[in-house]
């Protein structure tokens, strides 16, 4: 059996766990996968937390994806941070940068393993603020500013791909050699709020065989094997090239709900709770993870000369615009779909944009940590 065959079948624990902290966000992203705005009351508290952590390292998982959200608007952000690196787990975080102060940066800088990813959605402020909202491209490059003077390593620029930045990816290349990081490229996929502008935002064909050519010139742009079902052009790109939702990756939302992958946010993909069931019995035994894991991805794609290079593409992009989960990414570049979002398609399940009922404010630690 192959490794990738293996990785297909599950692994003790996921080689890609992203643990989502809180909903709440100062801005309001159009494309925002969790849809994300407003904290919810019942969110994990710093002893669920550290909890949560212990049964991880327990399991040996040894990274962790932390995002949100604005994960640092958690008001145990930096316990929750210290208390992972002190067990020895390493943490990448997500952010848009507007709360990493020149303080933040320096604890930051103090954890023995922590990489930051600060959210860009283009090379200036007209293509970043026109998704992201006025003011965050500066507030962003002053986070950036700060982490490179406190000399915090491996800091990515993060950008999804859509039809505002791919004809700028050189400028966001020069822009991270700017503050000493890299340049993280990942896919717009139709999930959270990018439902409603993804049919305005996502790449067409052209845009997509330009990348695909991009990337295989430019290998040291990091994907988090976002760009997978681009691989029938021709040479596979880094990565596993397989959907691993429920297989290698899973998601943990911010009341302690695990999904088959980040983009899933939906009942239909929710395997458990770690408050009932703990995260090791969900990962192990789930009936939709042992599902997942027992199914062969996209078996409708399998007579494609193609599917040993892309494995039918991405599960929530078929979910989200209601496309055949048994069928083709509907990004397929041999241009088998359409990559637009059907009438029938699932909505989101939830929006975290408006308080459900009143607003929760966030404690006022938070300005005594990243002051």
């Amino acid at each position: 059996m192959s490794i990738r065959e293996h990785l297909i079948e599950g692994l003790s624990s996921p080689l890609c766990l992203t643990w989502e902290l809180t909903w709440a966000c100062n801005l309001s992203c159009r494309h925002c996968l969790s849809a994300s705005g407003v904290r919810d009351e019942r969110e994990l508290d710093l002893t669920a937390c550290q909890r949560l952590l212990d049964e991880l390292r327990a399991m040996d998982v040894f990274y962790l994806n932390i995002g949100g959200g604005e994960p640092m608007l958690h008001p145990d952000f930096f316990d929750i941070l210290e208390y992972a690196d002190a067990l020895g787990i390493g943490v990448k975080f997500s952010t848009n940068g507007t709360r990493l102060t020149r303080t933040a940066a320096k604890r930051i800088a103090g954890l023995s393993y922590c990489d930051v990813q600060v959210s860009l959605d283009g090379a200036s402020a007209e293509d970043n603020d026109a998704i992201r909202g006025p003011g965050s491209f500066r507030r962003a490059l002053a986070a950036l500013s700060n982490l490179a003077d406190a000399q915090v390593e491996g800091t990515k620029i993060s950008v999804v791909v859509t039809k505002r930045s791919i004809d700028h990816l050189d400028e966001l290349r020069v822009l991270a050699d700017r503050y000493h990081a890299r340049l993280r490229l990942t896919r717009l996929r139709p999930s959270g709020r990018a439902q409603d502008c993804y049919d305005e935002l996502a790449l067409d064909d052209a845009q997509q065989r330009f990348l695909y050519g991009y990337l295989r010139a430019h290998p040291e742009i990091q994907t988090a094997d976002s760009f997978f079902h681009l691989n029938p052009l021709g040479e596979s790109l880094p990565g596993l090239n397989f959907c691993g939702a429920g297989r290698v990756v899973c998601l943990i939302d911010p009341i302690g709900d695990v999904y088959a992958c980040p983009f899933t946010i939906h009942p239909e993909f929710r395997a458990g709770s770690v408050t009932r069931e703990g995260f090791a019995a969900i990962w192990r035994d789930a009936p939709l993870f042992r599902q997942l894991r027992a199914q062969s991805p996209a078996s409708g794609c399998q007579d494609c000369d193609a599917y040993e290079r892309c494995h039918g593409g991405c599960l929530a992009a078929k979910f989200f615009t209601g496309s055949s989960l048994r069928g083709a990414d509907p990004s397929c570049v041999l241009g088998v779909t359409s990559n637009i979002v059907t009438p029938g398609a699932p909505r989101r399940a939830l929006d975290h944009s408006r308080p459900r009922t009143s607003p929760v404010r966030l404690l006022s630690k938070i300005s005594t940590q990243t002051r």
